[in-house]
């Protein structure tokens, strides 16, 4: 365990030469908003002691100098939407955020890159190249709020993996400051670099504690011209995810998304949003994405999916080919999280990964542990690629301290069947602290001991993000 040295009135000063006095915030109101994400509070919140905004990479630089030189913990923060609590400062220090390094700094059409600040909100670098017919592909289903260096530290992903990939296949190059205050550049613009290890990949998902990323140079997409959205439903769940690999494999079709919802959810976010789809005579939903080049061929791909889906055991296949109804069915997937906050503000929601033709299985498992605790356990998320939001909600009637117990039961039975099935414990989402505890309980001690070795190299004195992911021991 790190011993940390508090924030003094000389320290303050000194931060306040880096940044300027009104870069520094102190004030304890303005400081409670920085102590959370989107993690429950009551069970992950910390103060930060100071609040600092940079507005270049040599201010970041400088103070991670100094942090480093005292002793004092950095927490890096991009726009707090995180949900594993790793934005979270746990011991105190100083918090940097990163709102006012959010420039565009190149945008090359000839090469199809941008260069943009850490603290970009992810959808504007889309934005600035819509005009240009491009678009970055990485799409964390939270674009419109993350920022992308929030995105590159959890390696975010979204509903559009199946086809495009996560964060990492977009990232050629970055700006990374060290936890000891040096500025260094990884990568460029290129597609290809085996120039010694893969150092971009090692920050990638390393939920900032190896070092800061404060820009990065990312390769864009052309947008597709035309898209078609499905909403299939199934009679159970085994059906809808029996259906998943067929659709790349007997038709050949790379479909942009599939996403899936049981009764549960898709029932509660109708209801939340007075919305009206026939959930009541399904088991399951999906809802299948597939874009391209044009109208006609998308038409086409779809169409060849509804026949597939209607073959085997399907119910009925809604089309969605205008925006209208495309907002429509996409809104009952994005608000099912806010739709079960209305029912209970307190719940656990999760990140699992497993191959895909154990999704049955595992929501068999969830089944079962619903009705043995007495819990709503929806299931949703990404059926493309395994990625399941499967979420714990707190009966409203249940006393907080019975929750949290039930709470740690149930996650450990969830975590040690999504093991057993050759998954993981976050697909998208990240360790952070909130999955802390049940990680380093269940992972390969080899791995975490390496893991390890590569954090005390890069980061001796531990002052970057401590106490996420794993403990040092």
């Amino acid at each position: 365990m790190s011993t940390y040295n508090p924030i003094t009135p000389e320290i303050v000063a000194k931060l306040a030469q880096i940044v300027g006095p009104s870069n520094v915030i102190l004030d304890e109101e303005k400081l409670e908003a920085y102590s959370h994400d989107e993690t429950p509070k009551d069970q992950f919140s910390a103060m930060p002691e100071v609040v600092v905004t940079p507005t270049s990479t040599q201010q970041v630089a400088e103070i991670l100098k100094l942090a480093n030189a005292h002793l004092i913990p950095v927490t890096p923060r991009g726009a707090g939407s995180g949900l594993s609590g790793g934005a979270i400062p746990l011991h105190g220090g100083i918090l940097m955020t990163f709102e006012k390094m959010n420039k565009v700094l190149d945008v090359d059409l000839q090469n199809m890159m941008i260069e943009v600040q850490a603290g970009i909100v992810t959808n504007e670098i889309n934005a600035v190249v819509a005009d240009d017919g491009l678009f970055f592909a990485g799409y964390p289903m939270s674009l419109e709020s993350c920022q992308i260096g929030g995105n590159i530290a959890e390696n975010a992903g979204g509903g559009k993996a199946i086809k495009y990939g996560v964060t990492d296949r977009y990232i050629t190059g970055m700006e990374v400051v060290t936890p000891a205050g040096d500025i260094i550049r990884i990568g460029g613009k290129i597609v290809k670099d085996v120039s010694g290890y893969d150092l971009k990949r090692l920050y990638i998902g390393s939920e900032g504690t190896l070092g800061i990323v404060t820009s990065a140079t990312i390769k864009l997409t052309p947008l597709p011209k035309a898209k078609t959205d499905l909403l299939v439903l199934f009679p159970d769940v085994q059906s809808a995810i029996e259906i998943v690999p067929m659709i790349v494999s007997k038709l050949g079709i790379v479909p942009t998304s599939v996403e899936f919802m049981d009764r549960l959810a898709v029932e509660t976010s109708c209801k939340y949003l007075n919305e009206h789809l026939d959930y009541e005579s399904c088991g399951s939903m999906l809802l299948i994405e597939v874009d391209g080049t044009t109208q006609d061929q998308v038409d086409g791909e779809a169409e060849m999916i509804g026949d597939l889906c209607m073959e085997h055991k399907a119910i009925e296949v809604y089309v969605a080919d205008n925006y209208t109804t495309q907002e429509r069915v996409w809104a009952v997937r994005r608000n099912i999280a806010e739709a079960f906050k209305v029912y209970s503000p307190h719940q656990s929601l999760e990140d699992i990964v497993v191959p895909i033709a154990q999704i049955p299985a595992l929501t068999e498992e969830i089944a079962r542990l619903a009705a043995e605790f007495n819990l709503s356990m929806p299931s949703y998320g990404h059926a493309g690629d395994g990625n399941l939001h499967t979420t714990l909600i707190k009966p409203p009637e249940m006393p907080l301290d019975q929750w949290y117990t039930v709470e740690d039961k149930v996650l450990r039975r969830l975590y040690a069947a999504v093991m057993a099935l050759g998954g993981k414990l976050s697909g998208e989402h990240g360790i952070g602290i909130k999955r802390k505890a049940y990680y380093q309980d269940i992972a390969d001690p080899h791995e975490l001991d390496l893991m390890r070795t590569l954090k005390k190299a890069l980061d001796p004195n531990n002052i970057l993000n401590p106490g996420k992911i794993f403990d040092l021991v």
